[in-house]
């Protein structure tokens, strides 16, 4: 489910109810963790969390008219997804997020590569995801961004 919306409030609004209270939490708790220098903007029919082109001209390497993504949360048809760039591409933080997901929740851990899944809004650890919006600044995104496009 890609949304057409073209800013975050207008695809907040056409959210179902039943995901709108998680999403609007999940994106304030963003806005509010994440070191500066992130920027909310919708990207990939998401809400998504960039590094602007002020702070690293190159964009994507894949698009670089792009801003260069981090976070990106979105609902989809059967659950809530974060897309957390950092546990795709650093091992350390990863094993971080998966040893302290086990003691935040009871639930098992839905993930892919750097996808986070929830299958229903009460089940987000949002503690938990607090801490890891706090784990990575703008600079150590780009560090880490720029040694995995050299691999």
């Amino acid at each position: 489910m890609i949304s057409k919306a073209v800013t975050v409030d207008e695809y907040i609004n056409e959210l179902p109810e039943e995901r709108r209270e998680a999403m609007l939490k999940l994106r304030q708790l963003l806005k509010s963790k994440l070191p500066k220098g992130f920027q909310e903007q919708m990207a990939y029919g998401m809400i998504t969390y960039v590094v602007p082109h002020s702070l690293y001209p190159q964009g994507y390497h894949a698009k670089p008219a792009q801003a260069l993504p981090f976070i990106s949360l979105g609902s989809q048809k059967n659950y809530i997804a974060l897309h957390h760039m950092g546990l795709y591409a650093n091992e350390t933080l990863l094993n971080w997020f998966q040893t302290e997901y086990a003691k935040a929740s009871k639930f098992k851990l839905d993930m892919g590569k750097g996808c986070v899944r929830f299958k229903k809004p009460e089940h987000i650890p949002y503690e938990l995801i607090a801490e890891l919006a706090e784990k990575v600044s703008v600079k150590d995104w780009i560090s880490e961004y720029e040694k995995a496009l050299k691999r």
